[in-house]
């Protein structure tokens, strides 16, 4: 299966004949196969206006005068049949109201139930209603996306529903009556200026008011971009090369950048060799029962985090401590890859105590291709840190000789007293850290210091689940359930000269950043209950190459954006928007199952015809592999 463009739910004209009440705008979708027989794009036929639609219904000689009498008088389409070739939009309400309601319940038989003097006691939100049909909290959830040069609004409420607004006028009173019930609803402040700077700073004001920033550095990183060599083709597309079955159920996917990468599954790692085609060839299987398994127990573990080393020769393996749902350990395993064997397990200690870590990480974006490398990155709640696996007393530990598990060597670090709640991190070419929170703020660490961030982004009212970096720092992409968020990170210091966010504070020229979403109708597809996860740039490792592609997994979707389209201004995608930019340009690879991980290989295996290295998938049950290439 190809990679799939994302849909542009632009409505058309019925054919329906004249005197049917409900018209119907049908949606449809055009298929393009490219003479090698790969799989299609998605594009939509040029469609007309809605006005044609509007034009029909007028001639039914309906009384359209009267939504001028209507106060949120707008038109309610709904779309049915998914993403069949029978999915059109069809007519909801000819003509109905909405409005913007203040309540402590969704549903509103329960509001009518609760006593009044517990309703004003109780935590109240805003609840987008329209008529009978539609009563939705207003959220980030709702997907709302909006075309203004079309006076129209798509969301998600339980279903995919679209608003046609009878005038421009019409459609920015609901956009600002819109962002202003959902900052309320996040922050729970009134969305006025004086509580945007409040909670954004006035050097980030422009992330609240996206019209005042400063885009200038989004043009600058562009240029730089276009002058890097390959430049992206704009007719690429996937086209899978590889597919085979695993071992068992695959928890985590660790890409290698020379000879192998390894599938982690239930019951072992299943060793696979890299190519310039993708990954293949099933190679040794190392089986946890060997000696993978908690000190002092029998019981097998299996590990949800993993990590590459000492040139890809070792792997540390680290497993939520017994009870917990979240992945805080108080240890990891080192596993020998060449022998198959775990040759150390390691304690988290400081000061004598032991501690837990959420999250570790390579010192820098190429570290593991490092043979010397005896450090890595560790990240808790409120903990940021470096680990030193050399012994103090140069004592190498014997699993079958020693009961005693060494503690690893704390060797830089901070543990912050409170509040931080970091959640993932990430780091550059040079070993700069960016961390992630829950309270949706991005910080930046300089490679000399983890106690006082060089910059701290504000949250945007999701929080942050996964983020990676750029090689050269200048970009950062984290990932939220519903969205992704891009931070440009480049600014001028007072002497003009240009740096990144990491090597000193930004001051007040800071760029708005772009999000990347879903169309409503993909989220909807996608499932309400089915997350954004892990969203990457693909990967090098070189000063002077630009990375290409972003990729994060929802569901059974893998999503890819071009990197340089969501840079460039001028993307069609952004003329007529209103508040923060956001790209709907997209590929999609829909599998079969839920999609445990999708990375990009590094950059040396990008073959000739191409700039860009194969894309692998996992599944529990699978791995598949696809080359960007030229179509023909």
């Amino acid at each position: 299966m190809g990679a799939n463009h994302s849909r542009e739910e632009l409505f058309s004209s019925s054919d329906s004949e004249e005197g049917e009440e409900n018209e119907e705008a049908k949606y449809e979708y055009a298929h393009e196969n490219d003479e090698r027989g790969s799989s299609s794009d998605r594009r939509i036929k040029s469609p007309t206006s809605l006005d044609d639609v509007d034009a029909k219904l007028k001639a039914l000689k309906l009384k359209y005068s009267s939504s001028i009498n209507i106060p949120n008088a707008v038109k309610l389409y709904l779309h049915v049949g998914g993403n069949t070739p029978k999915a059109k939009w069809v007519t909801s309400e000819k003509l109905i109201s909405y409005s913007f309601v203040k309540t402590n319940t969704v549903n509103d038989d329960e509001e009518e139930e609760e006593d009044d003097d517990e309703v004003r006691d109780s935590e109240t939100f805003w609840v987008l209603i329209v008529g009978s049909k539609i009563r939705s909290k207003v959220s980030v959830e709702m997907q709302m996306k909006i075309f203004s040069d079309q006076c129209r609004v798509d969301f998600v409420a339980d279903a995919v529903w679209a608003m046609k607004f009878f005038t421009e006028e019409h459609c920015k009173v609901f956009v600002t009556q819109f962002e202003n019930c959902l900052f309320e609803n996040t922050y729970n402040v009134e969305g006025n200026e004086k509580n945007k700077v409040k909670i954004f700073g006035k050097d980030f004001i422009g992330w609240a008011n996206p019209e005042a920033a400063d885009d200038s550095m989004w043009e600058d990183a562009e240029d730089s971009f276009s002058k890097s060599p390959s430049p992206v083709r704009p007719t690429q597309d996937l086209r899978e090369e590889f597919e085979e079955a695993s071992n068992g159920g695959i928890q985590s996917l660790a890409l290698g950048a020379l000879d192998n990468s390894f599938l982690v599954s239930d019951n072992g790692i299943q060793v696979v060799k890299n190519y310039a085609h993708g990954i293949h060839g099933k190679g040794a299987f190392v089986n946890f029962a060997d000696g993978y398994q908690s000190q002092g127990s029998s019981a097998l573990v299996t590990p949800k985090k993993t990590l590459l080393m000492k040139a890809e020769t070792n792997m540390l393996l680290m497993s939520p401590n017994p009870g917990r749902q979240t992945l805080h350990s108080t240890g990891l395993h080192q596993l020998d890859i060449e022998t198959g064997k775990v040759v150390t397990e390691w304690k988290f200690g400081k000061d004598g105590t032991e501690i837990t870590m959420r999250d570790i990480h390579n010192d820098s974006k190429g570290a593991q291709m490092d043979p010397s490398g005896s450090t890595f990155l560790g990240l808790d709640d409120n903990r940021l840190c470096r680990w030193d696996m050399r012994d103090r007393h140069g004592i190498v530990q014997d699993l079958v000789d020693s009961s005693n598990t060494p503690v690893l060597n704390w060797a830089q670090g901070h543990q912050f007293s409170r509040g931080t709640n970091f959640q993932c991190f990430a780091t550059t070419g040079d070993g700069s850290i960016v961390v992630g929170s829950l309270d949706g703020k991005i910080r930046l660490y300089s490679v000399s210091s983890m106690r006082q961030a060089k910059t701290a982004f504000p949250g945007l009212g999701s929080p942050i689940t996964h983020v990676d970096v750029t090689f050269d720092g200048k970009w950062i992409v984290g990932t939220t359930d519903t969205y992704l968020v891009l931070i440009c990170t480049i600014f001028t210091d007072k002497d003009g000269n240009m740096k990144t966010g990491f090597a000193g504070r930004m001051g007040n020229r800071i760029a708005a950043p772009r999000l990347l979403k879903l169309s409503p109708l993909d989220s909807h597809l996608a499932g309400a209950n089915n997350k954004f996860h892990n969203a990457q740039f693909s990967w090098v490792t070189e000063n002077g190459k630009q990375e290409r592609h972003i990729v994060a997994t929802v569901g059974k979707f893998s999503v890819i954006w071009n990197f340089q389209q969501v840079k460039d201004g001028s993307h069609e995608c952004y003329r007529n928007q209103q508040g923060l930019k956001s790209c709907y340009c997209y590929k999609i690879v829909l599998r079969d199952d839920s999609i445990v991980e999708s990375r990009f290989m590094h950059d040396k295996f990008a073959v000739t015809d191409s700039p860009e290295a194969p894309l692998v998938i996992a599944t529990p049950m699978k791995v598949s592999s696809f080359s960007m290439s030229s179509r023909r």
